[in-house]
């Protein structure tokens, strides 16, 4: 009994702690992450897995330190990138939101294509329930209760693992691709590796985690739960960290995963395209069964729901920091009229350009490139706040913060200019 009384304690403990970094991991992992990792396994087998292993202390260096910069100034990063450089400021919410937006219409794209495998209805209402359905989570629900519901949206990710101990993989040949990188002087290569990046390393999140962290910080002071000692701050320090390192770990694993099943399933069984949702839905036949396009269908619903609100909600904390307007979840609409109208604006915007009429899955590729495209420039910007003492004090970027936060910026620029210099070739 008393065994069960301390387990129980532990795991409230842990849910406690687990919040915005384990959110956000989640949100990476939304359709066009899905989309990306599927397509590079079936076009390149076991070969680009490296990729997921470098990429999880990259992502855990950039979320770690847009964090760090909210819980040391108490301010948001758009409001610290204000603060820093006036004339950054705009050219950064611009990157952001021509990013955001273009994610957002290839989510719910791939949502209403899902939908479809279960639903006889054409893809436009689906598209406008899921508008409608994403707005009104993120204007109609506190945020506390915003929050506790997304953490536990995350199970749905944890089918396309089962997948791979139901197959028969090759996993020699998979654990060395993973611990020995390959390069393909290709353009699709190149272009699937920078997509890669981009879902991973995506600059909404940056903004995201960022605000919910402020968020967090600011109901803690409203309950008299923070002081500034250095004692609270780096007790703060840990949790975050902690959280961060998990929830960035769990979207590398699902990552991981979905791109080995792929390239198990698909390049393996001489498949190596993916051109529809229904594509990626029989990864899960395996597991699944008959029952594998409602399992698919539940699990891209339920990441997008996840997805979409934050990619509008990291738009609306960095146009509202950058200008100064009445911000945060937790407000009632008509209290930051400015916020939530950037929330409804970068969702429809989202939603008339999903109904332009591009492919699903090259949509979902493509704003993955982009994002992998735009988080560079917005990466320096980041570092230079995060190194500047007299904001940070003792607590800005260290040695191995700077190293891993370069190396993010160095590659991300690499695989784009490679991108270039391929299509030029071409």
């Amino acid at each position: 009994m008393r065994y069960t009384v301390t387990m129980f304690a532990r795991l409230k403990r842990w849910t406690k702690i687990i919040g915005p970094g384990v959110t956000t991991g989640a949100a990476d992992d939304d359709p066009s992450g899905v989309a990306t990792y599927a397509q590079s396994g079936a076009r390149f087998g076991y070969t680009p897995l490296w990729t997921l292993l470098f990429s999880f202390p990259l992502m855990f260096a950039v979320q770690e330190m847009c964090a760090r910069i909210v819980l040391v100034t108490g301010k948001g990063l758009g409001r610290n990138i204000r603060e820093y450089s006036k004339s950054l400021v705009v050219p950064v919410v611009l990157l952001l939101f021509i990013a955001n937006v273009v994610n957002i219409a290839a989510d719910l794209l791939m949502m209403a294509e899902a939908a479809r495998l279960v639903v006889p209805v054409s893809t436009v209402p689906l598209l406008l329930v899921f508008t409608l359905i994403g707005l009104c989570l993120e204007i109609f629900l506190p945020y506390k209760t915003y929050a506790k519901y997304l953490k536990w949206l995350t199970l749905v990710l944890l089918a396309y693992i089962a997948v791979a101990f139901v197959w028969p993989i090759d996993w020699r040949a998979a654990i060395a691709s993973t611990f020995i990188p390959t390069y393909v002087p290709d353009r699709n290569f190149i272009y699937l590796l920078l997509a890669v990046l981009g879902t991973t390393i995506s600059p909404y999140l940056f903004f995201w985690q960022a605000g919910q962290e402020w968020e967090e910080e600011r109901a803690r002071r409203h309950n008299h739960a923070l002081d500034k000692t250095d004692r609270k701050l780096g007790r703060e320090l840990r949790v975050m960290r902690i959280d961060t390192a998990a929830g960035m770990l769990i979207s590398n694993v699902v990552a991981w995963f979905i791109m080995l099943t792929a390239a198990g399933i698909f390049h393996a069984g001489g498949q190596s395209q993916i051109n529809s949702a229904a594509d990626i839905a029989r990864l899960l036949i395996p597991v699944a069964g008959q029952a594998a396009g409602l399992v698919f269908a539940l699990g891209i619903i339920g990441v997008g729901l996840l997805a979409v609100p934050v990619l509008d909600g990291s738009t609306a904390y960095a146009i509202s920091e950058a200008f100064s307007w009445k911000l945060g979840l937790d407000k009632p609409w008509h209290r930051a009229r400015g916020f939530y109208g950037v929330i409804g604006f970068a969702t429809l915007l989202g939603l008339l350009f999903s109904l332009i009429g591009f492919a699903p899955i090259d949509l979902l590729i493509a704003s993955a490139a982009l994002n992998g495209v735009i988080a560079a420039p917005l990466l320096v910007v980041i570092l230079l706040i995060a190194n500047d003492k007299k904001r940070m004090g003792a607590l800005k970027n260290g040695l191995w913060s700077n190293i891993w936060n370069g190396l993010t910026v160095v590659g991300l620029s690499l695989a784009t200019i490679a991108l270039i210099v391929q299509s030029i070739r071409v």
